[in-house]
């Protein structure tokens, strides 16, 4: 009997039909085991993985290998969207154990947790020297009925390892660090074309955020030119939909050209912000239509009815990889006709011979036009032929943290440009968050699907919250959104905070034990808890001028700088933080008598690249609130018209004004 039929994550359900006995993880699965002396068979994987799809067909839905694992196994699936906790804790055994890991996870584990193998895509037969499952279940239950210690041991060994706190290795930050993460850039990007290291090449936004940030800083223009070429690189591309918009996980090629076609939300809520921040500093329309294009999809695409927004999308359709995307010249020339169709080949490198495997992706690598505009007609003619010539899988889970950070993006959007659509967007999303994956308590749950909030919230989602919180106080000047992004970043001390060793664990001091306690600094596809964790600190200590927000930072930041230290590149998130204690901060003050943001402020923000800047509005209208969230803004007198403008740098305040131009 399968046990996921009930579940809500699509890629539980996906296996549902499996005739594997899979269970979900929980007690009921491990009571088993020990009753029945049975050792567990997990598998980690998530529902738009090519990988996972892969062996799910192979193996997973083939008799022969589900009759080996229901007699000798009990079957555990997890979605590691759902349950990062679990994916962290066997990742990281994983790589300890391998040197590697990926997505399906597969580990074989004692009825107490404990793995003693661990593996990623395993196939049925064993191909090119690799182990095949069949055999390798056949083997272990050999191992189990006969040298069971040896596993055990096996098992024990793994999960000390896991489970040594971290030393707390302090230290303090300096900008040496930041030119060291400079220098590991240089040494691994590609200069032909953009991008760093070689195939298969990830976008890593926080990478490139990192760079334009230190470039704004220190006004080097080889950091400068290393992120807008890759920026540019990857919006010419392959990787982005050039029909759709929005983009796909990463590109298995150096020229950005053939991608894994899944989309995440998380990917294309990063790299909106940082196209948008490429289009502020340097004006250049691309940017800005290439962020716009993205965020467009997301609504499209990946919104709820509402405003949540949904996981991703798979990169199979119809079985095949990519299928979705791929386009002939015939195709194009029946839907747009002759001239128009000649045109879009010509421009979006759609040839007879095709560019991938005798078919075409869609980009502009080598195109000296300029992409078509969103709106055009033609392009919403082949987007409505894609749409109903074969379909994508969508993941409608709602990630807490993930739509965090699109919210991030809308917002930052909304700013930028304007668009009331970005504002609106983000708000919704925010609200849904607060109304559906909120307890009575005011803690956060990490997802909800189909009506339910599951899973207790982890440092992700409270970090990157209060981080969309803050994002959205920039937007509509509420001083709620600061209220309730103090009250989240409170409970994220109180619950997730090592106060032994420093730094923060990723699941709260009250949730489910397992086998080890996972602390992430390692900033991956996404910016770790902790990263996201130090500047969210840094932002509230600038904010609201309180001893407990500066000694949270500094105790965030020295632990984040000790762990930054081996490795500066990998930490690229948690560099912006420790940026943003090692520049001058400035501190914004604007008392209005209008209840609107200023449009002299306005322009000054999009005019000046705002990094270590606060701003804050106060007028009648929020004046009550805003008191009651910054009691020293009391002390600000609003005047009978106009503005006054108080800016302070690194602890000096500067004489008020009237006329903005005049801060410097």
């Amino acid at each position: 009997m399968n046990h996921l039929i009930n579940e809500k994550s699509p890629y539980l359900l996906q296996h549902a039909e499996n005739p594997v006995n899979w269970y979900p993880w929980g007690n009921e699965a491990f009571e088993r085991a020990k009753k029945e002396d049975l050792p567990v068979f997990l598998s980690i994987g998530y529902s738009t993985c090519h990988w996972c799809h892969v062996m799910a067909h192979e193996s997973f839905e083939d008799q022969e290998v589900a009759e080996l694992l229901n007699s000798h196994y009990v079957c555990i699936k997890v979605d590691r969207e759902e349950r990062p906790d679990i994916d962290s804790v066997y990742m990281a055994a994983c790589q300890a154990v391998t040197g590697a890991g990926g997505w399906p996870l597969t580990a074989i584990l004692t009825p107490d947790q404990k793995p003693f193998f661990l593996g990623t895509y395993i196939p049925k037969h064993p191909r090119y020297g690799q182990t095949g499952l069949l055999e390798l279940l056949q083997k272990v239950h050999l191992l189990w009925s006969r040298d069971r210690e040896k596993l055990s041991e096996t098992g024990r060994q793994i999960t000390a390892f896991l489970s040594v706190p971290g030393s707390k290795a302090e230290e303090t930050p300096d900008k040496n660090v930041l030119k060291q993460a400079v220098n590991l850039f240089k040494q691994q990007y590609d200069r032909k074309w953009g991008g760093f290291g070689s195939a298969p090449k990830f976008p890593s936004p926080h990478n490139l955020l990192f760079l334009l940030d230190y470039s704004a800083l220190e006004s080097d223009d080889s950091t400068l030119e290393m992120a807008l070429h890759t920026l540019s690189a990857m919006a010419r591309g392959g990787m982005n939909d050039q029909i759709g918009g929005g983009f796909s996980r990463y590109s298995t090629d150096e020229r950005w050209l053939v991608p894994h076609f899944e989309k995440m939300l998380y990917d294309n809520a990063l790299l909106a912000i940082s196209y948008l921040k490429a289009y502020h500093i340097t004006g250049e329309d691309m940017y800005a239509d290439t962020a716009k294009r993205t965020l467009d999809y997301v609504l499209r695409e990946l919104t709820g009815p509402s405003g949540e927004f949904y996981c991703g999308q798979d990169a199979d359709s119809d079985g095949v990889e990519g299928r979705y995307y791929y386009f002939t010249k015939e195709e194009v020339l029946k839907v747009l006709g002759p001239k128009d169709g000649a045109e879009f080949c010509r421009i979006y490198d759609i040839t007879s011979e095709g560019n991938f495997e005798g078919k075409c992706i869609p980009n502009r690598i080598d195109a000296d036009h300029d992409s078509w505009p969103s709106d055009d007609s033609r392009l919403k003619k082949l987007y409505g032929y894609r749409l109903d010539r074969v379909s994508l899988h969508r993941d409608d889970k709602v990630i807490l943290s993930w739509n965090g950070w699109m919210i991030i993006a809308m917002a930052r959007a909304a700013q930028i440009t304007e668009d009331s659509r970005y504002r609106d967007a983000a708000v919704h999303a925010c609200q849904f968050i607060k109304q559906s994956m909120t307890d009575s308590r005011g803690r956060l749950y990490l997802r909800w699907r189909k009506g339910e909030a599951a899973t207790p919230g982890q440092l992700d989602d409270y970090a990157v919250f209060g981080l969309a919180l803050i994002e959205l106080y920039r937007t509509t000047y509420e001083p709620q959104y600061l209220e309730d992004a103090l009250h989240i970043a409170a409970q994220m001390t109180d619950l997730f905070e090592d106060k032994e060793n420093g730094g923060y664990f990723l699941t709260a001091s009250d949730a489910e034990v397992l086998i080890a306690r996972p602390k992430e600094t390692y900033d991956g596809a996404i910016p770790s808890g902790n990263s996201a964790a130090a500047v969210l600190l840094v932002q509230l200590a600038q904010y609201t001028c309180d001893v407990f927000w500066q000694e949270a930072r500094e105790r965030q930041i020295r632990y984040l700088a000790g762990s930054i230290k081996e490795y500066p590149a990998g930490h690229s998130f948690g560099l912006l933080a420790l940026i943003k204690v090692l520049y001058p901060a400035r501190e914004l003050v604007c008392v209005s008598a209008d209840s609107e943001l200023p449009e002299t402020l306005r322009h000054y923000l999009m005019e000046n690249n705002p990094i270590n800047l606060s701003v804050i509005l106060k007028t009648k209208a929020n004046e009550a609130t805003l008191e009651k969230t910054l009691p020293y803004v009391r002390d600000y007198p609003i005047p009978g018209k106009g503005a006054m403008y108080y800016l302070c740098k690194n602890g000096v305040c500067m004489a008020p004004v009237e006329d903005i131009s005049k801060l410097h």
